[in-house]
């Protein structure tokens, strides 16, 4: 039995947006968002009731996606790569004069914003790997003049911390074990001394986020002594760390700063869905209101200076994200727009929380969505895999989901060993599994659900972007009589070939990779066992393979050698590549493209429905 719900067309589901990603100014009188302007997506302004709005970006090609305001209130920060390159240029829109500025105009690097402060209104601190492509190095950005002024040269940092005086004071090295030390200086003309040591067991669920606004203590999350990362106030002069927030199950995901005092308000553990904890009282009124006032997930974006208007979205599994400004003094909501609200007619699948038990006993968890209006009997299914893979589904609106589960689909979502949130000892069971026991999950979890009778056993296909790329390669490699087909979406395809070509600015995590994947120089044929290219003889189910020619962290080649090999053995096989695509699709026309040869994909070889 197949949904006979109306198609929603996937222009609504995977075209631009119509509005999202809204901030506020620092006086609370505007507003910006990101919106279409002939057909890409640009930054527009208005009131806060959305009134004389304008747009003040101009961008013809990739579109913009991220916008935030400068603390002048003057200026609007967004950043642009070229084609897919991940090489960030940070630009500046000058909301007086109209112009556009690219404030980083260097080829081949990356500008990584390391700290906006109200207290410094007309600079920004940016990272630039302008002298090593390993390193970032920290620059003063004066924006009036767009002067750069390089103010600390990294001593091997992955990441830099600054302090309320905007003053690189802290640090991330990483270790030749693939663990982490914490470093901190007490004034910029100190020496740097070790805070804290983070085993490599750590090194995912533990790192700085900030300074006290006094400078005498760091805020971290640390899963050290614990299974999962907690929050923590890590006193400089005394080196004790006192827990502010933890669950034994579920790393804290977020963490919300007083913009002045620098004092935590809540905490936010993403469970089976998000929640929020209030750790000073005086938030507890704001955040039970909010929960109150509207259906779905709340997640604060953005406040002005006076911390009194604040942005709020609500997340909803079966439907549109729901943006709103909350005054408050008022204790008062008011909507200002959904970003697809195209989607109102249509019926939506809830997403239903799932778990299960895999052949060696860890408990997973996911998330199963049925067709709408379908009884849950042998239906053709999609196991959805994420990328990361130190990452993890959650619950909230998913365009693919919704997409799947319309053309008669189930969808099926695990978070697998390896995934995070879920604290260490989940997390380090994915240890060098890629290509065994995460790929077991999976496989458990598709039984499972066929033996609950949901899904028909003959009609699952596996399909992921990145690490879900790589899934879906094992599984038409390693385990074919489990799939009745399969796409990949930028997966890699050979372990070995993966960890030599990461990003440059990766590499000074690559004992991080050596020790949850591989070692390519000491354990070659491990990672050959375990790359889907060595077993691209087994192939025995149809497979449709997308990539982008300029994805820096997949690269082409990756794709490029299976496809290869599946040529030479004359396996079917569909490949597309976008030229003008990184690592996933920016573009909506590239995004049509390749769901419109997915859904026809799918329709063939699972019988669900296509639009024509």
């Amino acid at each position: 039995m197949t949904t006979d719900a109306p198609l929603v067309p996937r222009e609504i589901l995977f075209g631009n947006p119509e509005r999202i990603a809204p901030c506020i100014s620092p006086d609370g009188q505007r507003l910006a968002w990101i919106a279409p302007h002939e057909g890409v997506l640009n930054v527009w302004i208005g009131g806060t009731d959305l009134s004389d709005a304008r747009v003040v970006t101009a961008d013809r090609d990739r579109g913009i996606r991220t916008v935030a305001w400068a603390h002048d209130g003057r200026h609007l920060l967004y950043i642009q790569d070229e084609g897919g390159d991940e090489n960030w240029r940070l630009h500046a829109v000058d909301l007086e004069s109209g112009t556009d500025r690219d404030l980083t105009p260097f080829d081949d690097v990356q500008a990584r914003v390391a700290a906006l402060d109200k207290a410094f209104p007309d600079d920004v601190l940016v990272e630039l790997n302008r002298e090593n492509p390993e390193l970032h190095d920290v620059y003063r950005l004066h924006l009036p003049t767009g002067e750069l002024e390089k103010i600390f040269d990294n001593p091997g940092f992955v990441m830099s911390v600054v302090d309320a005086s905007f003053e690189v004071r802290g640090g991330v090295a990483p270790t030749a074990e693939g663990g982490m030390t914490i470093m901190v200086r007490d004034t910029p003309d100190d020496d740097w001394r070790t805070l804290v040591e983070v085993p490599p067991e750590d090194a995912l669920a533990t790192g700085p986020i900030t300074f006290t606004e006094d400078g005498t203590a760091l805020w971290l999350l640390s899963s050290i002594d614990a299974n999962a990362g907690r929050l923590m106030r890590h006193d400089l002069a005394t080196d004790t760390a006192t827990e502010i927030a933890a669950d034994p199950r579920y790393d804290v995901t977020d963490v919300r700063l007083d913009p002045d005092t620098r004092e935590v308000q809540w905490v936010s553990f993403l469970r089976e869905r998000l929640h929020h904890e209030a750790i000073d009282d005086a938030i507890t009124g704001d955040l039970e209101f909010l929960a109150s006032a509207e259906h779905g997930d709340l997640q604060v974006l953005d406040e002005d200076h006076a911390d009194r208007n604040w942005v709020v979205a609500y997340i909803r599994d079966d439907g549109p994200t729901r943006y709103h400004l909350y005054d408050r003094d008022r204790r008062e909501l008011v909507f200002l727009f959904e970003d697809r609200p195209a989607l109102a007619p249509y019926d939506l699948a809830p997403m239903e929380p799932v778990r299960f038990t895999a052949r060696d006993g860890l408990e997973l968890h996911g998330y199963l969505s049925h067709p709408p209006g379908v009884g849950a009997r042998d239906l053709p299914m999609v196991l959805l895999v994420h990328g990361g893979p130190w990452h993890r589904d959650a619950w909230g609106y998913h365009p693919e989901v919704q997409w799947l589960t319309n053309r008669g689909y189930l969808v099926l979502q695990v978070n697998f060993r390896g995934s995070t949130g879920y604290g260490k000892a989940h997390l380090n069971a994915g240890d060098k599994q890629w290509g065994g026991a995460m790929h077991d999950d999976l496989v458990d979890a598709v039984r499972w659900v066929v033996d609950r009778g949901d899904a028909d056993a003959d009609r699952v296909a596996i399909y992921g972007g990145s690490y879900g790329g790589y899934a879906a390669l094992v599984g038409a490699t390693f385990t074919p009589e489990l799939f009745a087909c399969g796409v990949d979406l930028v997966g890699p395809s050979n372990l070995k070939t993966l960890i030599e070509s990461v990003p440059p600015y990766w590499q000074p995590m690559i004992a991080q990779f050596h020790n949850r994947v591989g070692n390519p120089e000491t354990e070659e044929d491990f990672l050959w066992e375990r790359s889907p290219l060595s077993r691209v003889h087994e192939v025995s189910i149809p497979l449709l393979i997308a990539q982008g020619a300029n994805d820096p962290r997949v690269k082409q080649a990756e794709s490029e050698q299976f496809v290869a090999a599946l040529r030479e053995r004359g396996i079917d096989h569909e490949y597309l590549l976008f030229e003008d695509e990184g690592h996933g699709f920016a573009k909506p026309e590239n995004r049509m493209r390749f769901y419109a040869a997915m859904e026809s994909f799918l329709a063939t070889h699972l019988g669900g429905r296509e639009e024509r």
